[in-house]
């Protein structure tokens, strides 16, 4: 299959890794989540979407593991990151394509809709909520669910800032990770790669410590009163025991006029590893309905292939 990478320059003089998989008129350029991860986690995109005619466009954002690492945290900002995807999509090309971003890449992608639509063919927005508010609220809701003493114990580290106790580590690896980020035992090696690589300086600087503390640059961040203005087709991905609440997903659902929501039945936040199949039959009924001119509004239903 036709692969290929390329570096491209920015204007403030870095420079940022993509990887061009396939070849064919429909594209998707690929926003992966931290922020300050890397595209690994979304290697599996290779094995489902170019073998059904989908050329895909790998790319580590500035600041992780492929791309230039500058140590400078003026440039984690989320009215830069928006215009870098800008700068990428023009080298590289892409006219009337479609936007992918998970996590913090969904959350990307609704800034680069909201000023850049026009460049768009369509927009699919996955395990992303329209605010950090409705995000710290219903993953606090889900730790809330665990016994009393471990959250109490959870909320002693994290007033005490020992983020880094193993203990603490622990609980959240087991309470959070292994059952709302990914529900496989163990995780994929390109998940496992794709948190080792992460870069914490991006992360702790726009996120905050870790999942339930977000006391970073992003905190105030909010575009529910702003998403109807997203009038490109969009797909809305969820899991039912995503870190993102499901119900979330419906409502962007009825706000962004044009839209469609799939919620995986099997899958968490990283669904396109534990519910795959459902994933990728909702990203490929979606395109093969705007390639056809289909309206794509309503809610899916997770019809997987015999």
């Amino acid at each position: 299959m036709y692969a290929q990478s390329k570096i491209v320059p920015l204007s403030n003089g870095f420079h940022v890794w993509t990887r061009r998989v396939g070849e064919s008129p429909i594209k998707v350029l690929l926003l992966h989540g931290g922020p300050g991860c890397t595209h690994e986690y979304l290697e599996c995109f290779e094995n489902h979407l170019p073998p059904e005619g989908i050329e895909i466009y790998f790319y580590d954002q500035l600041g992780s593991y492929h791309s230039d690492q500058p140590d400078d945290v003026k440039l984690w900002d989320i009215d830069r990151f928006r215009e870098e995807v800008e700068e990428v999509r023009k080298y590289l090309n892409l006219d009337d394509f479609y936007l992918f971003g998970s996590s913090w890449g969904g959350f990307l992608s609704i800034e680069y809709a909201l000023k850049y639509q026009n460049n768009l063919k369509g927009l699919i927005i996955s395990n992303m909520t329209a605010s950090i508010s409705s995000y710290v609220e219903y993953i606090n809701h889900l730790r809330d669910q665990l016994p009393a003493e471990l959250v109490t114990k959870m909320k002693q580290y994290e007033a005490q800032g020992d983020f880094k106790n193993p203990e603490y580590e622990a609980l959240v690896d087991k309470y959070l990770n292994k059952q709302h980020v990914c529900r496989l035992d163990p995780w994929p090696d390109s998940v496992v790669r794709g948190f080792a690589h992460m870069n914490e300086q991006i992360y702790n600087t726009m996120q905050g410590p870790n999942e339930f503390m977000v006391n970073g640059t992003f905190k105030d961040w909010n575009r529910w009163e702003d998403i109807h203005n997203i009038t490109v087709p969009t797909l809305l991905l969820g899991g039912k025991y995503d870190t993102m609440n499901p119900e979330d997903k419906k409502e962007m659902g009825r706000r962004i006029p044009n839209s469609r929501v799939g919620i995986c039945p099997n899958g968490s936040h990283l669904s396109m590893w534990d519910d795959p199949e459902v994933y990728f039959n909702f990203i490929k009924e979606f395109i093969k309905d705007v390639e056809a001119g289909r309206p794509v509004k309503g809610e899916a239903k997770p019809a997987v292939k015999a």
